[in-house]
């Protein structure tokens, strides 16, 4: 039974005591997920497998999940769909330590919102775009071409006009 105010922090205290290859399953949901800096996930499910190896426990993680963006071409805001994958070793010691850092807390209660946060935030797209056809804004009266067209022209003064000529 997971704690509801952290609902990722797991008791891995008999993972720790199992034989060497061992391994379980730790399936989640939160329609919600928010932490101190204001981000928001929505309907994070997923696996954790968590496997005992030598060196430490070993976290398989496969989270899926949303969150609000804001299109880059007609600045509405919209819900992203994320997959994301993890793979992270909790060493025992310092000398099996990772790049990562993560060490098996003394009270073996390791939480994996670092992880899922971080993960996530890894699958958030550069441009973000309602939709791969998005219009966006018109330049002259900022109408959003998704909604309704305004009638007006792109300007003919474009640095483009004169390899229009071209064509003619």
């Amino acid at each position: 039974m997971t704690n509801p105010r952290k609902p990722l922090r797991l008791n891995v205290g008999f993972l720790i005591n199992a034989g060497v290859g061992y391994n379980r399953d730790f399936d989640f949901f939160l329609p919600i997920m928010k932490d101190e800096d204001g981000l928001i996930l929505a309907d994070v499910e997923g696996t954790a497998r968590i496997s005992r190896t030598p060196q430490g426990l070993l976290v398989e993680g496969k989270f899926t999940g949303s969150t609000h963006l804001e299109c880059v071409r007609c600045l509405s805001d919209y819900s992203q769909p994320l997959k994301w994958d993890f793979i992270e070793l909790y060493a025992f010691t310092q000398d099996n330590i990772t790049e990562s850092g993560l060490l098996v807390p003394e009270d073996a209660h390791i939480d994996l919102q670092p992880l899922v946060r971080e993960f996530a935030i890894l699958e958030f797209p550069i441009k973000p775009l309602c939709n791969q056809d998005c219009k966006g804004l018109c330049p002259e009266c900022g109408q959003n071409l998704n909604e309704k067209n305004c009638g007006h022209q792109p300007p003919a003064d474009s640095p483009f006009s004169a390899l229009k000529e071209l064509l003619e």
